[in-house]
């Protein structure tokens, strides 16, 4: 398999997980304080998450590598953040927001804003 068919399948693979990863284990946040997903082990934790509209999410990268925040509409897109960086957005509008680290396509994750 050349390098770009292996960028396609775990970009596949991403999007596959994209569809499961919002019922899979959710959290429901409905505190004022900024919410934190962690992004450890290649994940990002949790994978779904469910908040008020005005919450703003802060992630937090706890891994040794780089890795990125990413809404898959454009909303909003990190830099490359290494260990103990953060990335915040404020969330205003209700609806699913679907993350993926462009570095690391499998890792995904949703945002569901009530």
């Amino acid at each position: 398999m050349t390098h770009g068919k292996h960028r396609g399948s775990r970009a596949l693979m991403g999007l596959a997980a994209l569809g499961w990863a919002a019922t899979l284990h959710p959290t429901t946040v409905w505190a004022s304080d900024p919410v934190k997903v962690l992004i450890k082990d290649f994940m990002y934790e949790p994978m779904s998450l469910t908040v008020k509209a005005s919450t703003t999410v802060t992630w937090v990268n706890r891994d040794d590598e780089p890795h990125t925040v990413i809404s898959d509409a454009g909303l909003f897109r990190s830099g490359g953040m290494d260990t103990d960086e953060t990335f915040s957005f404020k969330f205003d509008k209700p609806g699913t927001y679907r993350i993926v680290c462009s570095i690391h396509p499998h890792m995904v994750a949703a945002i569901v804003v009530e």
